[in-house]
């Protein structure tokens, strides 16, 4: 049996026939399951299946398939367990989009469970969906038990993880100002809050508002400057009627400055930070030095003058009060007397704003701090609802309770509105017109600012007092941050930076979400918060349930048919500990009172969190594989960058609260995918790429391929498709070419490596140097795929198969394969080919697992010299240092290099390689240098096409060289001066140009300044001379001589008769060993120039006969070049 030949190529067609063989074979359970094997740890980010895959996905599953790829060549099982993610604000928004319900209607149109029912249902929508890709990828995870989040063995898991956590006094009920997204229903974290992209630019309406003292109170030496105002910045209009106190800095340098304001034109007396007084007096505003100057203001003109009177220290301020800048807006419910007046706060600067902070305790987190620390406490605006609970002026959907005048019913955020029914003017700006038209606004403006918004929303977030369940993480950031020393990152800077930075100030982990569909906080208190429950375990909880029957609180158990200790997949499908069951389940206090769960379910980041312990039902079963260390920690992960504060964050911190460890020892975190341009793909902006079309069009390996070579994982990618066509072309098509010239002249000499191999030292120069090469590359490659860096790896293959395996090794072999005798030459140069196609087979599988697999089948099933049923079942090549000779190696890239400039002058001049030149120039260093490119002569003429090589010394003047400044290194350091340093760098002799090439680095004075250039500040070119054109590159130079004489002319003539005879040779699908007949229609100019060249063309072409005939217009092909047009015919003898 010889060599597979396939002359169509399609990497997707070779797709389905290696997942076949796959399939059929077992290789991926295989893979995993050998003896004698160690293990390497892989957990998997769990995806939602809730949605449809994105071209996203196939970039991280890319890096986390390669990764376990190559440690499974490198001889360990890799463990890789799929999983969902099944609970959240995904799967809860697409459900109540679907029902056309919102969050409100859940317990009243529609039950808790019957909403559940629905969760559970939509949540596995699109698993089909993620199976195809994975299968359509070749990602290898094992999906044949996955770990599920919403069934109960992984809700047990985490329940015990909430337990043990809290009997470590790390978990605690607090009221707290935090994140909250009235779109979604729920609280964030503040690692959700700080997923990439949660911060926008946005535009707000900011005003600086004028808030009146109150006479009342005022210090003696203030009594004089009544009335007076102060100016507080907010960037968040809506928050005013909430205003309850104004905060100062204590140390701040204060100012009264008589103005008029700009809107009513009414002389005011203000309070402003003095170190702010320029930025808010801007534009339109003077300053005056008299009030005289100020008195004698026309109102009339556009520019206002304000004049400064006193300075005071911001402790002069303390508990002034001032009257209520909205209003309409009620008293606070509690100690009222307390609220409107200035305290002070360490956080005032006086970086912007008035350096006078608006205050609203009930909407800012600083706010509710510095209100709760004043003393005496300043109180937040809350009234009652109809139920007698405390609320604040805005409610959970982002809108103003009634009663408050103008903005009663609105949302405080446009973008809270349905689509139809935005109003013209926000609430920000009905607020900022009445302030104008009360003289309570100073300065009304639009702000460009930061401003967070939902991550799964993308709707503002506001901050929001809450009663919430919090895991104390600030006594644990030293410790968290201390073992994060411990994984290795790539990239490093974002374990050193934005995740390291994020440990050492970690907030306390927000745990509750008023949701619905999630794992429910296991904790159960009594009305008056006396007892806490903390439930770890179904078996926990079905005792206490038992008490409570005993008690009269429960009627009944709910799981009847739970059997403790029992741990089989059958039995916990009898018991669900979703809200809608568990919330409905009443404990009994130790003093025999009923106890409530808190109604809240867990972030469902927790979750994920909890999938090291929980995938396996840690500790109810499986306890060896965490206590014991087999499972965990991982020895890899992989996800985007957004999961920086996202699982990989929640992963860290759960098995540092738990187990006091790493929960992971490398990680890989990925750059977003964007569209060609840089945009963030969406839906709604058309630019989305689905990644299932990609790969049909193009086949898995190319797009992999192109995702991991393109740039660094963690870099964003500007996906473009035409770059997935290039590798498809480039790499893809040029190693197939390079595998079907193999199998083509192997199959013709019955080459299959039955002989014994040919010694390294016995093979040619250039067997030794391609097998030198493909050692070097292995032993890089292998070295970059240790260090979890695909990128360069890619590259230097990429680069070794185009450049050197294909457009030197081949190409200067060719003739070996295809002419002479089946001797020890031939055989070499087949056994060397082989070599580097089994080998690439292996460098190549991680990334691109088809068609790997592909080549190697296609080798090995004809040679059998491996045993391995699979490339992804064999041995990461070993680099043998003994076949690496790199003084072979930079002589023969010196020659390549030197061709690569012919050819690019070519390229430039517009002369096509099969025209002959007359010689190449050659500038040499010294004898050694002279030698090599001497022994490599033959090559560089047939290579470049030329008749002969001159070569210079140094001391040749014919190639004259020339210095081109730098300007973006020179231009910085010499400023005003760079014209001359320009001038005088191009003026440097040879000898000053020699003198800079020894020694780094020059020095000249201009104009008293010592200018000193470095090697990089110039770059040195060689001046074009006539006829002679010059090229420079990696420390080479050459010249081609570009005269043309009429022998060069004529064989340039018949090598292109060559090329196009050839081509129709193609074209009729005729072996590579028929013989053939030429008929050319009479040419003069073409009979003329090849006359002499007949036996050339014959020998090339494999032709018996060649002859001109009179007529052939009527048959035959137009054959078209140059200035020359005929007809040819080419029949098979």
């Amino acid at each position: 049996m010889g060599f597979k030949e396939s002359k169509n190529f399609s990497l997707n067609s070779i797709a389905k026939e290696i997942e076949d063989f796959w399939s059929k074979n077992d290789v991926f359970i295989k893979s995993s399951s050998r003896d004698n094997r160690k293990d390497f740890v892989f957990f998997e980010g769990p995806p939602s299946a809730n949605g449809r895959p994105g071209i996203h996905h196939v970039m991280a599953r890319t890096i986390k398939d390669a990764f376990c790829r190559y440690k499974t060549l490198k001889g360990f099982n890799v463990k890789r367990k799929a999983g969902w993610d099944t609970h959240g604000l995904p799967v809860e928004l697409g459900v109540e989009k679907e029902l056309g319900i919102s969050k409100d209607d859940i317990g009243n149109k529609i039950s808790v469970s019957e909403y559940n029912r629905a969760c559970k249902e939509a949540v596995m929508q699109y698993t089909s969906d993620w199976e195809s890709l994975t299968k359509d990828m070749g990602y290898w995870i094992d999906m044949s038990d996955p770990y599920i989040t919403f069934e109960s063995k992984y809700m047990e898991s985490v329940w015990w993880i909430i337990k043990e956590i809290y009997n470590k006094n790390l978990i605690y009920k607090g009221y707290t100002v935090q994140p909250y997204s009235p779109a979604a229903g729920s609280g964030l974290s503040s690692h959700e809050l700080n997923q990439p992209g949660a911060y926008r630019d946005i535009s707000d309406t900011s005003i600086v508002a004028q808030f009146k003292c109150l006479k009342e109170g005022l210090p003696n030496k203030l009594i004089t400057l009544y009335p007076f105002y102060f100016l507080a910045w907010t960037t968040t209009p809506w928050t005013l009627p909430s205003n309850t106190a104004l905060t100062i800095g204590k140390k701040i340098k204060y100012s009264f400055v008589k103005t008029y304001n700009q809107y009513t034109k009414e002389l005011v007396t203000v309070v402003i930070a003095t170190k702010l007084i320029d930025k808010i007096f801007s534009k339109i505003f003077y300053e005056v030095k008299t009030e005289t100057e100020l008195d004698t203001y026309d109102t009339k003109k556009s520019k206002i003058p304000y004049f400064i009177s006193h300075e005071v220290s911001g402790k002069d301020l303390e508990n002034i009060r001032y009257e209520r800048v909205w209003e309409e807006s009620p008293l606070p419910m509690d100690n009222p007397e307390n609220a409107f007046r200035v305290i002070s706060g360490d956080f005032v600067t006086t970086e912007d704003g008035t350096g006078i902070v608006h205050t609203a305790p009930t909407f800012g987190a600083d706010d509710y701090k510095v209100a709760k620390l004043a003393k005496p406490e300043v109180p937040p605006l809350q009234v009652l609802d109809k139920n007698g609970i405390k609320v604040p002026l805005v409610n959970l959907k982002g809108k103003f309770i009634d009663g408050i005048g103008l903005v009663s019913g609105k949302y405080v955020k446009n973008e809270y509105y349905e689509s139809d029914s935005i109003p013209e003017k926000s609430v920000d700006v009905e607020i900022a017109i009445r302030l104008k038209e009360l003289n309570r606004a100073f300065k009304v403006e639009k702000y460009s600012h930061s401003y967070p918004h939902c991550w799964r929303t993308d709707k503002p977030v506001l901050y929001y007092p809450m009663e919430s369940w919090f895991i104390k993480m600030d006594s644990l950031s030293n410790r968290m941050f201390e073992l994060n020393q411990e994984i290795n990152w790539k990239p490093r800077s974002t374990g050193d930076g934005r995740f390291g930075n994020w440990l050492k100030t970690a907030n306390d982990w927000n745990l509750s979400r008023s949701r619905f569909w999630g794992i429910p906080i296991p904790i159960w208190t009594d009305e008056e918060n006396e007892e806490i429950k903390v439930i770890g375990s179904a078996e926990e909880l079905i005792n206490e349930i038992e008490v409570s029957v005993q008690n009269g609180h429960m009627s009944s158990n709910p799981y009847p048919d739970f059997d403790i200790g029992n741990m089989s997949d059958e039995n916990y499908l009898s018991i669900d500990l979703h809200k809608d069951i568990v919330d409905e389940i009443t404990l009994t206090s130790s003093k025999g009172k009923p106890m409530k769960r808190e109604k809240d379910i867990i972030d469902v980041w927790f979750d994920s969190g909890s999938m090291p312990y929980a995938q396996f039902h840690y500790p109810f079963e499986n306890k060896d594989l965490i206590d014991n260390k087999i499972n965990f920690p991982a020895d890899f992960i992989a996800e985007g960058v957004d999961q920086t504060r996202g699982w990989f964050y929640t992963l860290h911190a759960i098995s540092t609260l738990v187990f006091d460890s790493i929960s992971y020892k490398n990680v890989v975190s990925n750059g977003l995918v964007l569209d060609k341009n840089g945009q963030k793909m969406s839906k709604r902006l058309g630019n989305a790429v689905d990644p299932f079309k990609m790969i049909d069009e193009y086949g898995a390996d190319a797009v992999r391929w192109y995702m991991i070579s393109n740039s660094n994982p963690w870099d964003n990618l500007k996906f473009d498709q035409e770059g997935v066509a290039e590798v498809k072309r480039k790499f893809f098509g040029t190693f197939h070419n390079v595998y079907s010239f193999f199998s083509l002249y192997a199959n013709i000499d019955n080459f299959s490596y039955k002989e014994d191999t040919i010694a390294f030292e016995k093979r040619s120069e250039l067997d030794q140097w391609i097998l030198s090469e493909l050692n070097s590359l292995i032993k890089r490659v292998d070295n970059y795929y240790n260090e979890y860096d695909l990128t360069p790896a890619s590259r230097e293959i990429s680069d070794f198969v185009q450049e050197k395996l294909s457009n030197w090794y081949v190409r200067l072999s060719r003739r070996r394969f295809w002419k002479g005798e089946y001797n020890n030459d031939k055989i070499s140069a087949y056994q060397t080919l082989y070599e580097c196609l089994s080998s690439i087979s292996k460098l190549i599988s991680p990334i691109a697992p088809f068609y790997s697999e592909y080549i190697y089948q296609c080798i090995n099933s004809v040679t059998k010299k491996e045993d391995y049923e699979s490339v992804h079942l064999s041995e990461f090549p070993t680099s043998d240092k003994d076949l690496i000779k790199l003084e072979l190696e930079k002589k023969i890239n010196q020659v390549r290099n030197i061709c690569s400039l012919a050819l690019s002058i070519r390229k430039k001049e517009k002369l096509k390689v099969r025209q002959p030149l007359n010689k190449i120039i050659i500038p040499v260093k010294d004898k050694n240098e002279r030698n090599d490119i001497e022994n490599a002569k033959a090559q560089i003429l047939s290579e470049i096409n030329v008749k002969s090589i001159e070569f210079l010394d140094s001391k040749d003047s014919l190639l004259v060289k020339e210095l081109k400044p730098n300007f973006k290194l020179l231009g910085p350091r010499y400023g005003s001066i760079i014209n001359d340093v320009s001038n005088i760098i191009k003026g440097f002799t040879q000898k000053q140009i020699e003198d800079l090439e020894r020694d780094g680095k020059a020095n000249f004075m201009i104009k008293d300044t010592n200018v000193t250039i470095d090697l990089g500040d110039v770059e040195i070119n060689y001046k074009d001379i006539e006829g002679l054109s010059v090229a420079s590159g990696d420390g080479t130079t050459i010249a081609l001589d570009l005269k043309l004489n009429e022998n060069l002319i004529n064989e340039g003539i018949a090598r292109e008769l060559v090329n196009r005879i050839q081509n129709i040779r193609k074209s009729k699908d005729l072996e590579v060993t028929d013989k053939i007949e030429i008929n050319i229609k009479k040419s003069e100019k073409l009979e003329n120039a090849i006359k002499s060249k007949l036996d050339y063309i014959k020998g090339e072409t494999l032709a018996n006969k060649l002859y001109f005939s009179e007529n052939l217009d009527n048959e035959g092909e137009t054959l078209e070049f140059d200035d020359i047009k005929t007809v040819i015919t080419i029949n098979k003898i």
